[in-house]
């Protein structure tokens, strides 16, 4: 029968359950196992397409067009694998279907309650995750943290599961934060007991407590958390500050945690290969030479927004033996004027331009785009971040006066970013974009074609508006050629001939970046970046 482990948090929330499941998710699948991931959100959005960055971080897309939840991304990351859009269950999803069931009578005779219809209705989502993927084990995370009113059905389906699966068959881990108190250097352990408290008051008895704390868990700490939490002593373990996430799967071995997890489930216990996923680890924390990465965004006062083109920056540099250095611009400060273009990349070795939809913070993007291209420095633009590349190269370059893209400007003379045609009739907001993989052919002898050296790549996209062919010509005659299409009309990639690295691309290759698989663009990015600094 499927395993399932199901993670919730406590104290607060972004404690770090994401990176907990997906790291025991990759433990148990370098045993030899067949393992999915599901997170679980309680908000009410159908999904995260909607929301802005600040609220939520980054939407990762997924290769079925899915726009999730971040854990996604550490997900996939960590799994080495490509997840679904049924990987992230959302209470709008579960309230949709619900609701649609009433109207088509499929309830018909009956109240429609919590329990059992909506719980019914989060139980058969898990289980169809588990049955898509034919899972030997299923990690579950549930968002928030316990207490929060929005998650308590899901709580209490999964309360239920532990009943229809059986105990043999079912897991609960809760990550909890162990403060230390920094007058007297204490760990405190008082917030995880009433943690668990709520859980059980909710009917869940955890199997696991991880201990999220700043430095390694002390004994006393570990004693008083197993006494006042009901679990055996080697069932409490610590994940404590490490240097690299990625640490974190090799942390939570070395404390024994598959041990107790076959033990529990009774599933063979096999030694995991981690050969390649240590080796990578060192790689990364051996990269000593500093690659100054100039990140150039509206976001950037949450880290999370771009958490994907971080951890693909750092897959690439792993590789490439440099550590890069983020310097972190916030684009909306040059558009004010409170600080030049030229002095905020002042010593910088590399950018991305990064996206982020909206007119905030434009003005800034251009002027620091045209720094960067007259002054020759690796440059990188993702989705709306190329589509500033567009409008600079038309402004400064081309001289079309008052280029725009017509979502920032619909009364611009010159619209070389233009709303696609497939949108033109589109009433929906939500999941409406142009999402997912889409097959991209890519033109020999360009610079994309030196990274990927495919005729035809997959990458993943998010967006409504894109290059308007109808200036193909003028701007291919200045230089700024087209280096990669797609079948359905869209340029996906174009670069500045005769320059070090200017390149932008629609699509999001960060999306399938892994650690043990980095990105080929990224890769190309990074050592170009590296070898025009060691000159």
């Amino acid at each position: 029968m499927t395993k399932y482990i199901f993670v919730t948090g406590g104290v607060l929330s972004s404690v770090g359950k994401g990176v907990t499941t997906a790291s025991i998710a990759m433990l148990i699948k370098s045993m030899g196992y067949n393992v999915t991931a599901i997170k679980i959100d309680p908000y009410i959005n159908v999904d995260a397409g909607t929301m802005n960055p600040y609220a939520h971080g980054e939407v990762f897309v997924t290769e079925d067009g899915g726009e999730t939840d971040l854990d996604l991304g550490h997900y996939e990351r960590f799994l080495n694998t490509n997840l679904s859009k049924r990987n992230n269950i959302t209470t709008g999803q579960i309230y949709y279907s619900v609701i649609m069931k009433e109207r088509k009578g499929e309830y018909l005779g009956a109240t429609v309650q919590i329990i059992p219809h909506v719980t019914d209705e989060i139980k058969s989502c898990i289980r169809n995750v588990a049955k898509e993927y034919s899972a030997d084990v299923v990690l579950v995370e549930i968002g928030g943290t316990v207490g929060d009113i929005e998650g308590l059905p899901f709580l209490e389906a999964i309360r239920q599961m532990r009943l229809e699966e059986g105990v043999e068959n079912t897991l609960f881990i809760h990550v909890a934060l162990v403060p230390t108190l920094r007058t007297t250097g204490e760990q405190k352990t008082k917030p995880v007991q009433h943690s668990v408290q709520e859980l059980r008051r909710i009917g869940i008895q955890p199997d696991v407590i991880i201990a999220r704390c700043e430095r390694p868990l002390e004994p006393e700490a570990r004693r008083k958390i197993a006494l006042y939490s009901n679990v055996p002593p080697e069932a409490v373990l610590s994940n404590h500050d490490v240097e690299t996430i990625y640490e974190v799967p090799l942390l939570l071995h070395s404390q024994g945690i598959l041990n107790v997890i076959c033990d529990r489930l009774r599933i063979e216990y096999r030694e995991p290969d981690l050969a390649r996923w240590v080796e990578f680890v060192k790689k990364l924390k051996a990269a000593s030479k500093p690659l100054n990465v100039a990140m150039i965004g509206k976001y950037t006062k949450l880290k999370d927004s771009y958490i994907s083109i971080v951890e693909a920056l750092k897959h690439a540099s792993a590789y490439l033996g440099v550590k890069p250095v983020f310097k972190w611009i916030e684009s909306t400060d040059i558009e004010q004027g409170d600080v030049s273009a030229q002095s905020a990349l002042e010593g910088i070795d590399c950018a991305l331009i990064l996206p982020g939809f909206g007119r905030r913070g434009t003005e800034g993007k251009v002027r620091a785009i045209k720094y960067l291209r007259e002054n020759g420095i690796p440059t990188l633009g993702i989705c709306f971040g190329f589509q500033m590349m567009i409008i600079e190269f038309a402004r400064n370059v081309l001289g079309l006066r008052n280029a725009n893209s017509k979502e920032l400007d619909p009364e611009t003379p010159h619209p070389v970013v233009d709303l696609m045609p497939s949108q033109h009739n589109v009433e929906f907001v939500g999941g409406t974009m142009r999402l997912g993989a889409k097959p991209i052919k890519l033109i020999r002898g360009t610079r994309v074609y030196e990274a990927y050296e495919r005729d035809v790549v997959f990458e993943r996209h998010r967006h409504r508006y894109a290059f308007n062919t109808k200036y193909v010509d003028v701007f291919e005659a200045s230089g700024f050629i087209i280096s990669g299409f797609s079948y359905d009309g869209v340029i996906e990639f174009m670069e500045l001939r005769d320059h070090p690295f200017f390149v932008g691309t629609q699509a999001h290759p960060e999306f399938k970046s892994r650690p043990l698989a980095p990105s080929p663009l990224y890769m190309h990015f990074v050592k170009i970046s590296r070898d025009r600094s060691a000159r």
